[in-house]
């Protein structure tokens, strides 16, 4: 099948425009999560894996 005008996207045949400035942190960095909170995310990571899926999510 040879290709035409028609299967060219169009879209791709210009630069990707620069990220947006609103897309970069500047400052003070993230702290690190402390022990209970990593504990009580590995149990809602855990709670939330076992429990069945439902149709509203």
């Amino acid at each position: 099948m040879s290709s035409t005008d028609r299967d060219v996207d169009h879209a791709l045949a210009y630069p990707e425009p620069p990220a947006s400035s609103l897309w970069h942190r500047h400052g003070a960095k993230a702290r690190p999560l402390t022990d209970a909170q990593r504990k009580r995310n590995r149990e809602l990571l855990d709670i939330a894996q076992r429990k069945p899926r439902t149709a509203a999510a």
